[in-house]
């Protein structure tokens, strides 16, 4: 008579256990990983689909839309794709932020950034010959000459 009292109470425990905080029953159901296309599956879809609509059968792509598990947005948005870029659209991308520059973008704002570095260096030593001019003229000291032209 111990044992069955025993079983009582673990059943009764465990109820409560699964019982949420309002006392209804928690159900605990694992997510399902979410579904990737490869470009083929995309394009396999989208051909179908078309196929569907040239039937002419009422109900024929929402059929398939169901036995697929997509939804219309995402069919249209694979025809979106490839219509503006191709088959080469459909192709998985990077998961992120996508770069704001491309490698030939960023190689030209790196020599712009030289560049202007350079300009300001240019810019001082011209102002420091400058400056040693005004400095032999105050002075009177006769400035050398280049002699390259014999």
């Amino acid at each position: 008579m111990p044992l069955k009292e025993q079983e009582k109470t673990s059943e009764s425990e465990q109820r409560e256990r699964a019982r949420g905080a309002r006392g209804s029953a928690v159900e605990t159901v694992p997510r399902r990983p979410r579904r990737t296309f490869t470009a083929a599956e995309k394009l396999r879809i989208v051909k179908r689909a078309d196929a569907c609509l040239a039937s002419g059968e009422r109900g024929a792509l929402e059929a398939m839309l169901r036995e697929e598990g997509i939804y219309s947005s995402l069919l249209s948005h694979w025809r979106t794709l490839l219509g503006t870029r191709e088959a080469g659209a459909l192709e998985a991308g990077k998961p992120g932020r996508k770069p704001k520059l491309d490698a030939k973008d960023k190689r030209n704002a790196e020599l712009l950034k030289r560049n202007a570095q350079l300009e300001h260096e240019l810019h001082v030593v011209k102002a420091l010959v400058a400056l040693q001019k005004k400095a032999h003229e105050l002075l009177g000291i006769a400035l050398p000459t280049n002699n390259e032209e014999d």
